[in-house]
This record gives C-alpha cells, structure tokens and sequence, in this order.
C-alpha cells in the first residue's frame, strides 16, 4: 500500500506553477530534509497553494486540518495587576497600626509592598489584615 503524503503533493504542484519561488523551494527543501514543515510554514504554503486552479480542494482541506491540528505556541498574556483605589484607607490604616506596634512584621510588610506598588488585596488578604489588626491592636487596647 503506497502512502498518501499530501503536503509533498501540494509542494509539487506548488513547484510547478511557482518554479522561481524561494518560499516554495526552502518549503520544498525543509519537507525533504525533516519530514515537516511547521504550522506557520503550512499556513504559508495553504495560502500559496489556495491561489492554484489544478490543486484538488480535498488536498487544501486535508492541510488545513493539518494546520488546525497544529499546536499553537501562543504566549500567555501576563495580566497587569489591578490598581487600588485611593479610597481604600482603612486597609492602610490598619496596616500602619499593626506596623507601629510590630515593625517586622512579615505577611503585614507583604501587604503594605502591595498596596505601595498600588496592588488590590484579594478579599481573602482583606479579611487575613482585619484578623490581624483585631488581634494585634484591638486585643491589645489601641
């Protein structure tokens, strides 16, 4: 049983119509020496090849799943961090309470970092600061 390689078909053909291109030939080349092509090269030859009347749609289709196929090196999107507000005082308030009282403190010093570089505090670090101002200056008679 002889084995249907479709984008070597498509590369032919494309050959042919479009013997003095570089993008083809290189495409040509590479298929020949890797056995690939990758999913921006395919995206390439499908959008060359697209333009030739002899190549069957069948052919198209098969490189378009191909591409569709492909994985896609996408890079995340690093989200900017939501800014406070100027109005949120009293987290500031309490965090400059318990800093007066414990200067050192750790997970305190984290949350006046954030809210310096005007950072939102998650409603579970809101709740974690009013824990800890009620127990440090509340219990403590301040």
């Amino acid at each position: 049983m002889q084995d249907v390689n479709v984008i070597l078909d498509v590369l032919k053909q494309a050959l042919v119509v479009y013997p003095g291109s570089t993008f083809i030939n290189s495409l040509y080349k590479q298929y020949q020496e890797r056995g690939s092509l990758s999913k921006k090269q395919l995206e390439g030859l499908y959008h060359k090849a697209s333009g030739i009347k002899t190549i069957a749609p069948g052919k198209l289709a098969t490189i378009q799943a191909i591409i569709l196929k492909k994985h896609s090196n996408h890079r995340s999107i690093v989200t900017k961090p939501v800014f406070a507000e100027t109005s949120d005082t009293i987290s500031i308030l309490m965090i400059s309470d318990i800093l007066s009282k414990y200067p050192q403190h750790k997970r305190v010093l984290y949350f006046k970092m954030k809210h310096d570089k005007k950072e939102i505090l998650s409603s579970l670090e809101k709740t974690e600061l009013e824990r800890f101002h009620k127990l440090i200056c509340v219990v403590s008679g301040k």
